[in-house]
């Protein structure tokens, strides 16, 4: 949308003033902010705002489990400290910005989800976010097309961590992962992951729910999926670096509720279990949700439904396949398929009776 066309409804209802860069609307009201570009203005002013204050700022990126792994954090830090947070997944050029000039006086902490789907944006998020540490949750094979194959996404999430090494600043790394550990060698940073001996409790008991054992203690989390092991140990981690209590760093996991398409479950009427865990996905999250589906201990009919995933290019074909072979392998009792990646692979899996 531009805009420029509602600036004078925005005034109608109340605002005082509306920042444009429509030059025949600076004429037609006194209260209209010329500016050369309204986009770089709004950056402009969030990187400004964000500068009056010396406070820790969390950046946040990688392919998978960015959002929840910063609604995690945020749960953990928000039980002893204000904090300001991205609200939901507004991750990018505008939702950064926003977030930023939600910044008070008051506020000791911002944890910030910055997104990606071309090299140079973390970049360029980082120069408006100026974060103080850093947080890749992992790098995985999400937006292939548009980074121009694996390479392009491991250079683009990581402009994150050359940001921090620039400016001083520290990162959190999964000690679990082999590329983030190497990328960041010459770094100052904090490992997660076995030395908090964060580790899957099996049991009927608590699946489809995760379970982790933490510092002595079972914490009982509202997650699916063993995937997020590594995104609470983050959001441990965090907390332990910041001297938060213990109680409290539990507290921050066990409240937390995913409502966003993530990890996601309902319960129906007709004691069914539906998991929700849709959210622009890509082969990485979802060969590790069918795995998550088949490892579930429960007594039920077992049904995926796979929609197509986007801005993959020339990798698209390749990249459902292994999915649909994910989902094939893992015994799942029924496999329906939206969209036409998925759907020209149907004659050559014809033979698959799991399919619909």
């Amino acid at each position: 949308f531009n805009g420029n066309e509602f600036a004078q409804h925005a005034l109608d209802f109340g605002c005082s003033f509306v920042v444009v860069d429509d030059p025949s609307l600076r004429v037609a009201d006194p209260r209209c902010i010329l500016v050369k570009n309204s986009m770089q203005a709004l950056q402009d002013l969030a990187q400004h705002h964000r500068m009056q204050f010396d406070i820790p700022v969390i950046g946040l990126t990688g392919s998978n489990g960015k959002t929840t792994t910063k609604e995690l954090i945020a749960s953990v830090l928000e039980t002893e400290k204000k904090v300001v947070a991205t609200e939901g997944n507004l991750n990018n050029h505008i939702g950064v910005p926003k977030t930023l000039l939600q910044i008070r006086p008051e506020t000791e902490i911002a944890v910030i989800e910055m997104g990606a789907n071309h090299v140079g944006e973390i970049a360029d998020l980082c120069l408006i976010t100026l974060p103080t540490h850093g947080v890749v949750t992992n790098i995985g094979r999400a937006h292939l097309g548009l980074f121009g194959g694996y390479a392009g996404v491991i250079k683009a999430k990581t402009e994150l961590y050359d940001f921090i090494k620039n400016h001083g600043g520290e990162v959190f790394v999964n000690a679990s992962d082999s590329l983030l550990r190497e990328k960041t060698e010459n770094l100052k940073r904090i490992m997660y992951g076995p030395e908090f001996k964060v580790d899957p409790v099996v049991s009927n008991k608590t699946l489809p729910y995760v379970s982790v054992h933490w510092s002595r203690t079972d914490i009982q989390t509202q997650l699916t999926g063993e995937y997020n092991l590594d995104n609470i140990a983050a959001a441990i981690s965090v907390g332990v670096y910041f001297e938060l209590q213990k109680d409290n760093i539990i507290k921050g996991i066990e409240k937390y509720e995913p409502k966003n398409q993530r990890s996601e479950i309902i319960e129906t009427l007709r004691d069914n279990l539906v998991i929700k865990d849709y959210y622009n996905a890509n082969r990485s999250s979802m060969e590790k949700a069918l795995q998550n589906l088949h490892d579930i201990a429960i007594d039920k009919t077992k049904i995926a439904i796979l929609g197509d995933m986007f801005e993959l290019g020339e990798f698209s074909t390749d990249e459902h396949r292994h999915v649909m072979q994910k989902a094939v392998d893992s015994g799942i009792n029924e496999i329906i398929l939206i969209g036409s990646e998925f759907g020209e692979l149907i004659i050559e899996y014809k033979n698959i009776t799991q399919l619909t």
